[in-house]
């Protein structure tokens, strides 16, 4: 049985990489820049919800390198180093809750948030 109203599928590979190439980025660093790019190559794919994706990524990257720049300006008075952890942390948080939305095909909830 054919079901011409069906929808569909998205192919979300692409998203789903970036979000795996910012956590590998932790460990390493050149993979985050790797994933910003096909982010932006792809920012106008696909349809809406997967766009959010894409911008949302973008925003992470670019956020993440403040934290990353202030963490090594504040090293110097040993502060610094939480701001990495907080970056870490906040990385990780940001990329499973991604994963998952990606996973559901749902936007990202508040792409424009700083925090998770």
């Amino acid at each position: 049985m054919n079901d011409f109203n069906a929808v569909p599928a998205v192919n979300s590979s692409t998203a789903k990489l970036v979000y795996i190439l910012y956590l590998v980025g932790l460990v390493f660093g050149i993979t985050g820049i790797i994933g910003v790019i096909i982010a932006y190559v792809n920012k106008e794919d696909g349809p809406e919800w997967l766009q959010s994706h894409y911008r949302f990524q973008i925003r992470t990257f670019w956020m993440g390198l403040v934290f990353l720049i202030a963490a090594a300006v504040l090293t110097v008075v040993l502060i610094g180093w939480l701001v990495w952890l907080f970056w870490v942390v906040w990385l990780i948080i940001r990329s499973v809750k991604g994963l998952k939305q990606l996973e559901k095909q749902e936007p990202v909830l508040d792409e424009q948030s700083w925090m998770f």
